[in-house]
């Protein structure tokens, strides 16, 4: 007889939804709402470019991306693990949900790596060690009712904390604790999903299948900032996540129960 597995929701929240308070307290309130077992992983968020114009720490970026050099990794180290991820605690406590905030190092929760330099030196960048992912301590706090609120950092083991892509570290939480819970990864932002017409809101694509997603790549179709969210899905979807789905943080509620956003095949 096989026991139906428990489920679990790893909730990603995006940058955009972090910058606007009402869009934020509605999506934590709705977290705060989801019964069951549950991981909210948050990106960073304007914020961090905001306080750094004022200690006059310039933002690099190469397509859409983040230099992270000497003086950007420590501003992002106090702006994500300090204050966007103690800010959200703080509101998930207010609507009695036990967060508890964490980066990668805390634990040694995320081993990862610091990028390799190709064409470009992406500086204190990481990319996670999925194999050295032990679902075991995440289980200690789940099973303990806590909720992990997962800051964008990981760290190297040699000391350094690496800036990394919160859609990524999303996917690897999925995928490795996949093997003990039913997991649903729920990818959320300011749009009610992955669209086929960027200019019109409306055009939600339901179910996306890789065929149709590299067809749209290929055709310009897709705007640059949901790329990495698209392969991170069909990546968990691969390895094991059982259901993965793309859409508006302000209707978690819907998205969680399967209804809306578009859902990746």
């Amino acid at each position: 007889q096989v026991i139906a597995r428990e489920t679990l929701y790893v909730v990603k929240i995006g940058g955009n939804v972090i910058d606007d308070a009402p869009q934020l307290e509605t999506f934590l309130e709705a977290f705060a709402r989801i019964n069951g077992k549950k991981i909210l992983v948050h990106g960073g968020g304007k914020i961090a470019t905001s306080i750094g114009d004022k200690l006059g720490i310039t933002s690099q970026y190469v397509d859409g991306r983040r230099i992270t050099d000497e003086a950007t990794i420590d501003l992002v180290t106090m702006v994500y693990g300090g204050l966007v991820n103690k800010k959200i605690v703080a509101g998930l406590q207010a609507h009695h949900c036990n967060a508890i905030g964490i980066s990668g190092a805390d634990a040694n929760l995320i081993p990862a790596v610091k990028r390799p330099v190709k064409t470009i030196d992406y500086g204190w960048v990481g990319d996670i060690k999925e194999d050295l992912l032990r679902p075991g301590i995440w289980e200690w706090f789940l099973v303990h009712q806590m909720v992990p609120v997962v800051a964008p950092l990981t760290h190297d083991k040699m000391g350094h904390i690496l800036n990394t892509n919160a859609d990524t570290i999303a996917s690897a939480l999925a995928t490795s604790l996949s093997t003990a819970y039913q997991v649903k990864l729920v990818f959320c932002f300011e749009k009610e999903g992955v669209l086929a017409d960027m200019e019109d809101a409306n055009s939600v694509i339901t179910e996306l299948d890789h065929r149709r997603y590299e067809t749209m790549k290929e055709g310009g179709q897709l705007f640059a900032g949901i790329l990495p969210k698209i392969d991170n899905s069909f990546d968990a979807i691969r390895k094991g996540v059982y259901r993965v789905i793309i859409g508006n943080s302000s209707k978690l509620g819907q998205l969680i129960e399967g209804k809306g956003g578009t859902t990746i095949l």
